[in-house]
Parts: C-alpha cells; sequence; structure tokens
C-alpha cells in the first residue's frame, strides 16, 4: 500500500526520484499515465493489470468509456526505475500534469501520484475546506 507525501524536484532530463518507501512495491518496471484532477499515475505492473481488466469490462457502445479509455491508455507508458531510484516521465506526460520543477509524490492506496507543486498545494486547499463534508457522505471510517 501507497502511503505519505513527498517533495522533490524534476532534473534537467524529466526524471523524478520515486520515494524509498514506494519503490519495492513499485517494482523494477511500473506504468506512468495521465491521471485525474491534472496529476499522474503511476501503477506496479500488477496493479495496472487489474486496471486494465475493469476498463476492458466497460461496455464500448458507450461514448463516456470510449472516451475515458482513449485518455488513460493513450497516456500510458512503462518506465523503469534507474539504479538512482528515478523514472523518466515522457515530455507529454509532463506537459499534461504541469510539470517543471518542483513536485509533489503522494501515495494513494494501490497507486502513486505526481503533481506539480502548486497544483498540489491548490488542491489540498480546496480539498480542506470540505473534507469533512465529503467523509460524512461517502465514508464511514469507524473512527
Amino acid at each position: 500500500m501507497f502511503m505519505g507525501e513527498y517533495q522533490h524536484s524534476l532534473d534537467e532530463k524529466g526524471r523524478v526520484t520515486v520515494p524509498a518507501k514506494f519503490r519495492e512495491s513499485l517494482g523494477q518496471r511500473c506504468v506512468v499515465t495521465r491521471g485525474l484532477d491534472q496529476c499522474l499515475f503511476i501503477y506496479p505492473e500488477s496493479e495496472w493489470r487489474a486496471v486494465e481488466e475493469k476498463l476492458k469490462a466497460l461496455p464500448m457502445t458507450q461514448r463516456d468509456a470510449r472516451a475515458f479509455t482513449r485518455f488513460f491508455f493513450s497516456g500510458a507508458t512503462d518506465v523503469e526505475l534507474d539504479k538512482q531510484g528515478r523514472i523518466m516521465i515522457p515530455a507529454s506526460l509532463r506537459e499534461y500534469a504541469r510539470l517543471v520543477k518542483d513536485v509533489v509524490v503522494i501515495g494513494v492506496s494501490t497507486r502513486v501520484e505526481i503533481w506539480a507543486k502548486e497544483i498540489w498545494e491548490a488542491y489540498v486547499q480546496e480539498a480542506e475546506a470540505s473534507f469533512e463534508a465529503i467523509a460524512e457522505k461517502i465514508v464511514d471510517l469507524g473512527i
């Protein structure tokens, strides 16, 4: 399981260091794709296969299903962690997520997300204002 928030920077070649706590669970090879809310999603290969199966089950007769599947898979690419624990983020994905220098890498249960620092900070500020109301609607944490 992935959890936590880590501050990193893209290097001049478009690489980002994956937090050490995430490396073993991600494995040597993983998949990075466009995520929601203008971030990138990174999946271990096993989790990617599970997501792929769910998306393949969507009815291709529905326009929204086709559109989402196209968007999600067309942005996906296999990446490999180098010896320093970095992955290369393709230029098209850096552009989509507006990754320039400072990034935030977060763990979200079954996936890792990479955010441009300023977009993450704006998202957190907005989400904090409604966190309790959202929780009441969708989750019973038992706490």
